[in-house]
């Protein structure tokens, strides 16, 4: 996902991007949603969120 569509996510969460990174504004977002902040964790194959709107870019 482009970082300009994860700005517009977070706009709609409440979320003030800033100068944010991806990862941070990502984890950001699922803190906002009350979802474990875990995006690039090293915890994909174990979190069993399988439909997770990050899992595609999740490492």
């Amino acid at each position: 996902m482009k970082l300009d569509e994860i700005r517009e996510i977070a706009r709609k969460r409440g979320v003030k991007a800033g100068k944010m990174k991806k990862a941070d504004l990502i984890r950001a977002i699922q803190a906002a949603e009350g979802n474990p902040a875990c995006f690039e964790s090293g915890t994909v194959d174990q979190c069993g969120q399988g439909a997770c709107l990050w899992r595609e870019d999740c490492r």
